[in-house]
């Protein structure tokens, strides 16, 4: 069943109040829409899959439809978030599948160089900046954290990193 939009904005909202077959028939037309969204971005084994959770999300997000508007784009913008979704799951799990292929064979190595190339840049800057950043963007501790830490004030040590940053990103760019 391919609908029009003025068709599934109305069942949108029968179905928003309750309405039993009009539910089923949005989801049917959304299922039918969806299937022809995804067919040409994702492999025929992943179709379902992704189908399936974007219903799920509609059925979730119904009540934030306003039936004031048209139902295709409020449809279309769930499936790109689900389709940004399913994507970063996939390369997450295709990283994990090559760190697992290579974990025997890691070496240090460019741990090691990559740590004396950031020591060698650290040190063209001014101490306050340089244990700002190590704090927080590679220790992990919170602005507040590092404020305890250094005895600089939170908003000092936010325009320590900032600054910072700035010019270890000029000093690569220059390198």
């Amino acid at each position: 069943m391919i609908a029009d939009e003025a068709t599934l904005t109305r069942l949108a909202g029968l179905a928003q109040r309750g309405d039993r077959q009009a539910y089923a028939a949005l989801l049917g037309a959304a299922r039918a829409w969806l299937q022809r969204y995804f067919r040409r971005r994702t492999t025929p084994c992943q179709l379902d899959d992704l189908v399936q959770d974007t219903l799920l999300s509609v059925h979730r997000k119904l009540a934030s439809f306003d039936p004031a508007r048209p139902f295709t784009p409020w449809l279309a913008a769930i499936a790109r978030f689900r389709f940004v979704d399913h994507l970063r799951l996939a390369y997450r799990r295709a990283e994990d599948e090559l760190s697992a292929d290579h974990a025997d064979s890691h070496s240090d190595e460019p741990e090691i160089t990559a740590r004396i190339s950031l020591e060698r840049l650290f040190e063209q800057l001014p101490d306050a900046q340089q244990r700002a950043i190590e704090l927080v963007k590679i220790e992990g501790l919170t602005i507040a954290e590092a404020s305890l830490s250094t005895g600089q004030s939170e908003s000092l040590v936010k325009v320590n990193i900032h600054r910072g940053l700035k010019r270890l990103s000029a000093l690569i760019e220059r390198g």
